[in-house]
């Protein structure tokens, strides 16, 4: 294998990742999957202590970041929203940095305002890592999306078609997923309600939008299923969640519509009978347990990354 590349002690964003370092990050995932079956333990984080801060719900994604950092080592130190002392008054800078003196260090942080990961790394001395900031980003989702994606088409995902379906407006699993999917070759279609697809975004290079679900379906090779995110919408933008199913929800009759070989994806959790039938999501064309499986894999790799990157400027 050539020479892995990885600048960066934070992982806050797919848009300042090169690809190659894309490609170091997934070598790396393969290899701690590699490991599952035996369950073997690596070292990485060994006597280190890695910080949770999760300011919004989680439960996937602060599980696969905790399954991973145990995985490589570490001890975990919890923080939430409802016990900390942000309650109180507290800034998030004052919250890291007396976590900070205790001897944290990494920082894995869930944030409801766009920016707060990047905010974090420039005023921590020890990598942060974005679990999702908002309607901004949420890396590691995209990472372990694209790793599902290389894992069943090949690594080379140059042509293949990935829709994107649903509340694309407030995703930050979409943005990223856009950012990343492009940068490895794949072409981006972005479908759902008019008025949670904005059009903007068939100005990238490699994104078109579609205003026909039969369309968005058929040249599919794979679909990736979002659910409407109600806690950052502030207006509606539809007239119900029935009717969001009946015009964009996938069923038996619209997974027809797709190649016979095309998967199904979902960052979870699911609306089971909104976005998705339960049949469809239990069914042999979901990927969807297997996103979860390689979102340990692929935030072991970045724990990893980021750790020796930051150990080798000290």
């Amino acid at each position: 294998m050539s020479k892995q590349i990885w600048n960066r002690k934070d992982l806050i964003d797919i848009e300042s990742i090169a690809p190659e370092e894309l490609e170091t990050l997934f070598a790396q995932a393969e290899t701690f999957k590699a490991s599952f079956g035996s369950r073997k333990k690596f070292d990485t984080l060994k006597n280190h202590t890695v910080g949770t801060f999760f300011f919004e719900p989680s439960t996937r994604t602060r599980s696969a970041f905790e399954t991973a950092a145990r995985n490589l080592g570490a001890d975990i130190l919890t923080l939430n929203e409802a016990t900390s002392s942000r309650t109180k008054g507290e800034t998030l800078r004052d919250t890291a940095m007396n976590i900070r003196a205790m001897g944290i260090d990494m920082v894995i942080m869930r944030h409801s305002a766009a920016g707060a990961a990047s905010y974090l790394a420039k005023v921590l001395d020890v990598p942060v890592i974005n679990a999702g900031d908002g309607a901004h980003a949420h890396p590691t989702q995209a990472l372990l999306d694209a790793f599902t994606l290389r894992e069943h088409f090949g690594r080379d995902l140059h042509g293949k078609k990935v829709t994107i379906l649903g509340d694309i407006l407030f995703s930050r699993v979409a943005r990223s997923n856009i950012q990343c999917l492009t940068k490895l070759g794949a072409e981006v279609t972005l479908a759902g309600p008019v008025t949670l697809v904005p059009q903007e975004f068939a100005n990238y290079a490699g994104v078109r939008v579609a205003h026909s679900l039969k369309d968005a379906l058929a040249e599919a090779d794979a679909v990736m299923l979002l659910r409407i995110q109600h806690e950052r919408q502030t207006t509606t933008h539809f007239p119900s969640l029935g009717e969001y199913t009946a015009l964009f929800g996938i069923n038996e009759e619209r997974l027809a519509w797709m190649k016979p070989d095309a998967i199904i994806m979902h960052p979870g959790p699911i609306n089971r009978g909104v976005e998705l039938e339960s049949e469809i999501a239990d069914g042999p064309r979901s990927v969807i347990l297997k996103q979860v499986t390689n979102g340990v894999a692929v935030r072991m790799a970045g724990l990893h990354l980021c750790t020796l990157f930051h150990e080798s400027r000290l």
